[in-house]
């Protein structure tokens, strides 16, 4: 693990070195949480939050890069739990645009019917593409746990498309 204030590269800052995990994770981990929320604005704000908390940290975290995702899902959880607890529709369904491949669309529609957890684990095992053991270290959960999630969720999923396809 690598300390986010130590320089990549001699006269490299601490947030030179975030900025550069800005630019490598921003545009992923956005598209991760549309996926995970069904939002682009909870998406958007839990994105800019993660990465402003990361700065105002800095020292204190020690793999940035799986800090700032951890902390972008919990955020935009929050919000999402935050909404439902104040009576808050949940995003409308969005039509297919003619541009989008159908089966990509069934994909995150289908994404959204299951558990934010077990969607969580699925999506940063294979959109982000983390171990199950990197996810477990990120969600602050145990290897069997995770493992457990993905199991379950990709069970839910499979049944969920598999309606889809009938």
């Amino acid at each position: 693990m690598r300390v986010v204030t130590e320089p990549r590269h001699k006269g490299e800052s601490a947030s030179d070195a975030i900025g550069v995990l800005y630019r490598c994770h921003r545009e992923r981990l956005w598209r991760a949480l549309v996926a995970f929320t069904a939002d682009r604005d909870v998406a958007s704000d839990a994105t800019a939050e993660a990465f402003a908390q990361l700065l105002r940290r800095g020292a204190v975290v020690r793999d940035p890069a799986s800090w700032v995702w951890r902390a972008a899902f919990r955020i935009a959880a929050g919000e999402l739990k935050a909404r439902r607890a104040r009576g808050l529709p949940l995003p409308p369904a969005t039509p297919v645009p003619s541009h989008v491949n159908l089966e990509s669309f069934e994909l995150v529609e289908a994404l959204q019917r299951i558990p934010l957890s077990q969607r969580q684990v699925l999506i940063l095992r294979y959109y982000a593409g983390y171990s199950a053991k990197e996810i477990a270290a990120m969600l602050d959960s145990t290897h069997a746990a995770v493992r457990m999630r993905l199991s379950r969720a990709r069970l839910a999923l499979r049944r969920l498309l598999e309606e889809a396809d009938a």
